[in-house]
Order: structure tokens, then C-alpha cells, then sequence
């Protein structure tokens, strides 16, 4: 990739006012990153939702100056940029509406492995959520997942730690800039998770851990998983945010079950309790309702069944993946016009007739 593309794609983030959904229409609008800046001012006017101030910025490209600083740092410390539409971009957080026009990587992960799995939980955590912690990531090491979390004190260092244990990467998400450590304590363990996992952050350098930021890196923490794990939670925080948006993204969330009373408990009890979290016990509850082979088992040839009568709903759907081959549920009710109700009771049937199979994250293959 050239300076220049890098600096133009950092260039767009920098913008006042725009975010990342009204980002990408733009760029969709003017054919390009670049394009954006070398529209003229009448073009740039008849984009919708752009208004002056924001088409003033970019002809006077003053955002390109600090882009250009951003260049530098990345490439002197070996920063991957990843723009949304590069091919390691996280595909599973691509999806998602918000997801961010750029992220900035440290590391060794593949951020496209088949299995992620989040593992968030409260900064105060007791003896029982660390002991939980340790049980589900050591179980999920069967399975070889990458393991996310956002280096907080708590569940967020139990799970990162525990996963350096077991011999999987994780990746932790940050609230602020590549250029610094926060909490500093953390220091040496986002040391270890650069050699075993990475560090990803949307934020540039120089940005500091401000309270703010938390909440925005949750969206990454759930939008790049298949599935969030609540370990330990109390009524507020940051890991009922990093659930209430995974639900939002029709991503599955589990949570552990805790004693009723116990003030770090009352987050999980609660997803539990208002069906927006799976209970579950160990990492094979969640494998099973994820659908995960038992580890060293292959998949068993199914026959399918001898002419099946599709639907005009299913046929659709059977049609889609023909050409596609892997496709997640949002994208199918996208481009089928098809209301998810529908296409959720469509896939029910189809996989029951043999005819397709559920992966990891609600994405589904033909068999």
C-alpha cells in the first residue's frame, strides 16, 4: 500500500463530524478514499447527510497533515493498518453497520481464524469469577480459539492471562493509542499478547485512555466475535455494553450464573434472566449451542433428502449460497428482502432437511 492511499484512508477518519457509517458513504459516493479529497465543492455538496463545514474540511485537507504524522508512527513501529475494505479487515466486524473505517494492529493473530470468542467481565473480580475464568478459557483451548478481551484489571487480565496459559492467542482491544499501555500495570502482558495474539485499537496515536473511549472499543470487542462470554458482571459496566451490543449484532452471548445477592453477579444473572445471555457452565455448553465439533470428531456425511420441495423464501436462500457459499443471517435478509423472522424460520427448516449447516456465528454454508 502507498503513503499516500494510507494517509487518505487515515485522512477520512480525521474529519469533523463524519463517523464511520456516514464515512463509508461517502467514500461509496465519490468511488474511493481518494476520490474524497479530489471531489470539487459542488459534488461534494449533493452527497446526503454532508453538510458545509464538513465540505469545507475536506478541500482544505488540513486533516492530511496529522494523517501524514500517523503514516509515520505506523510505519516505524510496524503498525498493520487495516481500512474496512482490506482483505485481513476483520470480516466478521465488517458487518456490523458501525464498525470502524480504520483499526491499527500489533501482533501476530489472524484476525479471520473460524473461531473468536470474547471474554469480558467486571474490574473487581472475586475468587469465583477468576476461577470461572480460567475454567472456560483452559476448556475453550480444545477447540483453538482466539481469545478477545480489552486488558482491564479483572476478567479482562484473568482471560488474556489464562488463554497465554493454554496456549492460545488473544487479542486485546484498547481504548486509546498504540503509543502507550493502559492500565500500566498491564504493561509486560500486552508485551506477552504482541508475541502470542496482538494488541487493536481504531484509535491513533498520540490518543489517551479517556473514559469515553471505553465504551466506543466495545462495539470492536463484539463485533469481531462469534460469541461474548459474561464471566462476571455487575448491574453497569462495560461488559452488560460490550453484551447489549453483541445482542444487537445477533451475536450470541453466554453468561455465568452467580449467587443471587452477590453484587458482581447481578449483571449475569440479569442477561441470563431476560434471555439476552445463554446460561452456561463450561466451555462444551458453549461449543454445543455453538455448534463446535467435539474436539478430534469430523463432520458425519449427511444424505439429503431425495426431492425436497423448497419454498420461494428457501430456494432463495438455497440459491444465494450457491453463489456465495458462506453467508452470515443479516447478509441473507439484506439481499433476500426476506424479514428475519422468515429467513431464521427458512434456515430452521433447510437445516433440518439436510440441505445447509450452522457455523460459528450465525453463518451458513450449503452441505
Amino acid at each position: 500500500m502507498s503513503s499516500q492511499l494510507l494517509q487518505y484512508q487515515i485522512g477520512i477518519t480525521l474529519l469533523p463530524g463524519i463517523g464511520d457509517v456516514i464515512g463509508k458513504k461517502l467514500i461509496a459516493y465519490c468511488g474511493g478514499v481518494e476520490a474524497v479529497f479530489k471531489q470539487k465543492k459542488s459534488a461534494l455538496e449533493k452527497v446526503p447527510n454532508v453538510g458545509k463545514k464538513l465540505v469545507d474540511s475536506i478541500l482544505n485537507q488540513n486533516v492530511l497533515k496529522r494523517a501524514e504524522e500517523e503514516v509515520g508512527f505506523i510505519e516505524k513501529h510496524n503498525v498493520l493498518p487495516l481500512f474496512y475494505l482490506d482483505k485481513k479487515y476483520p470480516s466478521r466486524l465488517k458487518n456490523c453497520i458501525d464498525s470502524p473505517l480504520m483499526l491499527y494492529f500489533l501482533g501476530n493473530a489472524d484476525l479471520n481464524v473460524p473461531k473468536i470468542v470474547s471474554v469480558v467481565g467486571t474490574r473487581n473480580a472475586t475468587e469465583y469469577g477468576k476461577a470461572m475464568c480460567q475454567k472456560i478459557v483452559e476448556g475453550l483451548s480444545s477447540y483453538d480459539v482466539l481469545v478477545v478481551s480489552g486488558l482491564a484489571y479483572g476478567i479482562d487480565t484473568c482471560s488474556h492471562r489464562a488463554a497465554l496459559e493454554n496456549k492460545l492467542k488473544t487479542v486485546a482491544v484498547l481504548g486509546h493509542g498504540l503509543d502507550t499501555i493502559y492500565p500500566y500495570a498491564n504493561k509486560n502482558l500486552a508485551s506477552k499478547l504482541m508475541d502470542q495474539g496482538g494488541l487493536l485499537t481504531d484509535f491513533m496515536s498520540k490518543t489517551k485512555p479517556d473514559r469515553e473511549n471505553f465504551p466506543k472499543r466495545n462495539r470492536i470487542i463484539a463485533g469481531i466475535s462469534d460469541a461474548t462470554i459474561v464471566v462476571e458482571a455487575g448491574k453497569k459496566g462495560g461488559a452488560l455494553i460490550t453484551a447489549e451490543i453483541a445482542n444487537s449484532y445477533n451475536r450470541d452471548v453466554f453468561s455465568f450464573p452467580g449467587r443471587i445477592g452477590d453484587v458482581f453477579s447481578e449483571g449475569c444473572n440479569f442477561l441470563i434472566k431476560t434471555n439476552k445471555a445463554a446460561l452456561v457452565q463450561s466451555a462444551a455448553d458453549v461449543a454445543y449451542i455453538m455448534g463446535w465439533e467435539s474436539p478430534g470428531t469430523h463432520n458425519k456425511s449427511r444424505q439429503h433428502e431425495l426431492f425436497v420441495v423448497l419454498s420461494e423464501d428457501e430456494e432463495k436462500i438455497v440459491n444465494m449460497l450457491r453463489n456465495e457459499n458462506l453467508l452470515s443471517i443479516d447478509r441473507i435478509v439484506q439481499q433476500c428482502a426476506i424479514p428475519t423472522s422468515k429467513v431464521a424460520a427458512a434456515l430452521l427448516n433447510l437445516e433440518f432437511q439436510g440441505l445447509l449447516r450452522a457455523l460459528p456465528g450465525k453463518v451458513y454454508k450449503l452441505e
